[in-house]
């Protein structure tokens, strides 16, 4: 690399180091190690070669490393030097020290400036996806500001974070935001994820986390640790419910995030554009937290059922459309921040469900008694069915043997018969035998008689 080269190639890495905030000395090593290869590649790994860049003028060396031996200890010339031939590079050199001895390799020294412009490019690209990953990941699960640069036709906003840029996608925007470019906007930094490109970045203005985060930049008790945010619950640009505690029983926790004049609560509602915010005590009894969170309907009480996650809450009448809130509302946001399933009912409903059940239980118990009397009942017709059915069969089997009889009785006359027709058949024959032989000796005799006749 030749000096005027050089100096513009490291002129280069400065600007790099300015502007994309990469290490300039982390990116001659880069470099360096990258030619190490490079050489290794074309000319063998027999030798043990160090490659340097000069730091004031660019210029690249390469150097063989051995080690000083003496002449009959002399096995492996790649990595081993005499005394006599080491000192024609160092003058001083003795056994066991280590020679750099440079290399004249021109063509490798050309080529290195070009190499060199890839290899820094391939290294800014990885440093500048593990920059944007580091200065990301370390803001996740936070607030972020930027400035909205862009907005797509898909109404998905391109915001730059620390010369990168992040998009608010529609799914994560809040329906009470107006953006508009070159604003300043405040976004909950949800996920950051190494992808095989550029860094997954996932920001936010619909995140319950958003919220979170707004009452510790806005209430130092609560970033001190004083007070603790225990849950919160968002329909976005709409209303939310934030649920804080504190083990110090003299704070007032609430009228600490509201603030003097509710300039604190302001600040945070300013800041969501006008969503509002119920700001509740948390308590660890869940009947308390329930009637708490169904603020601002008082609740008369609070029951948790077996199954343990369903709380069923008794309001005046009077009461009802508050505790539900507007098209189901103030009961979702209170079953989010509670974790509860929330059963609502009025007194007179309760009283209703209750007449309900005493007339549904009457109702049962006679049914069951009914049952019990149509089951004798039943049983009593069906031993009757049986009988019948066992004195069907035992008269269908008498009526079987019967039959049986007379069939036997039938084929005996029939046996009869037949030996009778057969004795009338035999006699028949007899009587057409004994015809026949009559017939034959009356035609014998005039035959007879006529041949006496002749013979006279």
């Amino acid at each position: 690399m030749k000096s005027k080269d050089g100096k513009i190639f490291l002129e280069a890495l400065e600007e790099l180091e300015r502007e994309k905030g990469i290490d300039k000395e982390v990116l001659l090593q880069t470099v360096e190690q990258a030619l190490l290869v490079a050489y290794k590649k074309n000319h063998g790994d027999e030798e043990k070669i160090e490659v340097e860049i000069n730091r004031e003028t660019g210029d690249v060396k390469l150097f063989e490393i051995k080690t000083v031996v003496s002449e009959e200890d002399l096995y492996d010339a790649a990595l081993e030097i005499s005394v006599e031939d080491a000192q024609d590079h160092k003058k001083k050199a003795k056994l066991g020290d280590i020679v750099k001895i440079e290399i004249n390799c021109e063509d490798f020294r050309r080529n290195a400036i070009q190499n060199g412009k890839q290899i820094v490019i391939q290294k800014v690209r990885e440093s500048e996806k593990q920059y944007i990953y580091d200065k990301f990941k370390d803001k996740e699960f936070d607030i972020i500001t930027g400035i909205i640069r862009r907005i797509d036709d898909k109404k998905n906003i391109f915001i730059e974070f620390y010369g990168a840029e992040a998009i608010l996608t529609p799914a994560e925007q809040s329906p009470s935001d107006a953006y508009k470019v070159g604003d300043r906007i405040k976004v909950y930094l949800s996920e950051v994820e190494k992808t095989s490109r550029f860094p997954r970045i996932i920001i936010s203005r619909k995140s319950d986390g958003l919220l979170k985060k707004l009452f510790e930049l806005e209430i130092p008790e609560i970033s001190n640790g004083i007070i603790e945010v225990k849950a919160v619950a968002r329909e976005a640009g709409s209303r939310a419910k934030v649920a804080v505690y504190s083990d110090d029983k003299n704070i007032d926790t609430v009228g600490a995030c509201i603030g003097q004049r509710g300039l604190r609560i302001k600040n945070i509602v300013d800041e969501l554009n006008g969503e509002k915010i119920d700001i509740v005590n948390w308590k660890e009894s869940i009947e308390e937290f329930v009637s708490a969170v169904l603020s601002p309907a008082k609740v008369k009480s609070v029951e948790v059922l077996e199954d343990k996650s369903t709380a069923r809450v008794i309001v005046d009448d009077s009461q009802l459309s508050l505790a539900i809130g507007k098209n189901g509302q103030n009961a979702r946001l209170a079953a989010k921040l509670t974790g509860m399933r929330i059963d609502i009912k009025t007194d007179t409903q309760e009283k209703n469900a209750a007449q309900e059940n005493r007339e549904v239980k009457h109702a049962n118990e006679e049914l069951k008694n009914n049952s019990e009397n149509q089951k004798k009942e039943e049983e009593v017709i069906k031993d009757r069915i049986i009988k019948e059915k066992i004195n069907k069969e035992e008269i269908v089997k008498e009526e079987t043997i019967k039959e049986e009889i007379i069939k036997e009785e039938i084929i005996k006359e029939e046996e009869i018969k037949e030996e009778e027709i057969k004795e009338e058949e035999i006699k028949e024959e007899i009587i057409k035998e004994k015809i026949i032989k009559e017939k034959i000796t009356k035609e014998k005799k005039p035959k007879k008689e006529a041949k006496k006749k002749n013979g006279e």
